[in-house]
């Protein structure tokens, strides 16, 4: 009896793979759209390959429910990269180049022994992109775009990175959908989780500020589900990652550019439109550039809103929310931008991820509005120590708010009910 070898094994699985995707063009299925058709189509193949064996014309394979796995990856799912995407403990995918493919587990990395070719890591990028409507090319090196399974996909082209193409999957990891959710995790304490609450409730401004893979988003989605159902929420993001549940929700997102060069979508040109949709609040997804204007202008209009900025603490989030809408045109100066700043939001919650990659609300800070010498004033209502989120003596500002939907805030604060 002859040894089935490596080679023997690869070389059924290519033709097996061959035969599946001739059967899925034969049958016209989308193989992302359809991909319980595909497993059914493989599973087929596979067992009529299987029972082949027996007669000893064609070589036998080992795990019937492994090999069916790997051609629906193959063909359905995105190759080798499939089991880092089914795997709930991976949070980040990436590839620096084709035989460096890295995983991130509780917000550490680790490098995995899965090596790719260049033809594989170009094969599975066209794949991704091929739903998302968005293209990689010499015109446009960088790309972001969602997955199907809701995992955010960013492709820099090789030439701008170098040697290789690199490839980074954020994916989407549903663990918190609610502000309790966060208590349980440990993220936030159950007194503060009531405060943020009562605080979306009562129609507050609240920015959202950490470093990458802190939670922003996280926050922003457990914060949106806090909105009440009779209101009208308009989103904009770059690509759709917030995920809440709303009766009344319109979710927007960004587009490229065509061929011709037209047709580009701008964060800030979805900001303007949104406020043209009659919004009872509206919430960007991350604030980066001049967009930041757009957004406070309706917030100092009286529009309720949220939104996640990149900062190493509250008071850097302050001052980068003065410093973004100065990228809008020279006509926007300080002496305009840091009062209006000033009045529109108030609160900051900043969140970090420690040395065990555990996420947490590092503090909560209020706005009361006031401005000493171009300087923002702050007032600290919980501050992490250590493994505690404690709270402190200070107090949010407009305190109507609350009021004005039944809330006694100093009793939530003090009394945590």
């Amino acid at each position: 009896m002859s040894v089935q070898t490596p080679d023997d094994l690869r070389s059924v699985v290519e033709q097996l793979d061959l035969h599946v995707r001739e059967l899925v063009r034969r049958e016209g299925v989308d193989p992302q759209q359809d991909s319980a058709v595909v497993r059914r189509i493989a599973e087929s193949v596979v067992r009529a390959h299987d029972e082949r064996s027996l007669t000893g014309r064609v070589a036998p394979v080992g795990d019937v429910g492994a090999l069916v796995g790997e051609l629906v990856a193959r063909v359905s799912g995105f190759g080798a990269l499939q089991v880092f995407l089914d795997d709930p403990t991976v949070e980040e995918v990436w590839i620096n180049d084709p035989s460096r493919v890295f995983v991130a587990r509780n917000g550490r990395h680790e490098l995995t022994n899965l090596v790719l070719t260049q033809a594989q890591v170009t094969e599975l990028v066209e794949r991704m992109l091929k739903s998302s409507g968005r293209r990689l090319d010499v015109s446009t090196p960088f790309v972001d775009a969602m997955l199907p399974q809701g995992h955010r996909l960013h492709v820099v082209l090789e030439g701008i990175s170098r040697g290789f193409s690199a490839v980074n999957i954020r994916k989407f990891v549903l663990r918190a959908g609610q502000l309790d959710d966060l208590v349980e995790l440990g993220s936030l304490s159950q007194r503060a989780a009531a405060f943020l609450e009562a605080s979306v409730r009562a129609g507050l401004n609240i920015l959202v500020a950490g470093g990458t893979q802190a939670g922003k988003t996280t926050l922003l989605n457990c914060l949106a589900a806090a909105v009440p159902g009779g209101e009208r929420v308009v989103s904009a993001e770059e690509v759709f990652e917030l995920r809440f549940p709303h009766p009344d929700w319109v979710p927007l997102q960004t587009r490229q550019s065509g061929l011709e060069g037209t047709g580009e979508i701008r964060l800030r040109h979805l900001v303007k439109e949104a406020l043209r949709m009659r919004p009872s609040r509206i919430i960007v997804g991350e604030v980066r550039a001049e967009e930041c204007l757009d957004l406070l202008l309706a917030l100092n209009a009286g529009l309720p809103g949220m939104c996640t900025l990149h900062a190493n603490s509250a008071r850097e989030a302050l001052v980068k929310m003065c410093t973004l809408p100065l990228l809008a045109g020279e006509n926007i100066s300080a002496r305009f931008v840091v009062p209006t700043v000033a009045s529109s939001v108030d609160l900051v919650v900043h969140l970090g991820i420690d040395h065990r990659g555990v996420r947490r609300v590092n503090e909560i800070v209020a706005v009361p509005g006031r401005v000493e010498n171009d300087v923002i004033e702050a007032e600290p209502l919980f501050v992490r120590h250590g493994q505690e989120l404690r709270r402190t003596h200070g107090m949010p500002s407009r305190l109507e708010l609350y009021e004005r939907v039944g809330i006694d805030v100093h009793r939530l604060l003090n009394d945590g009910r």
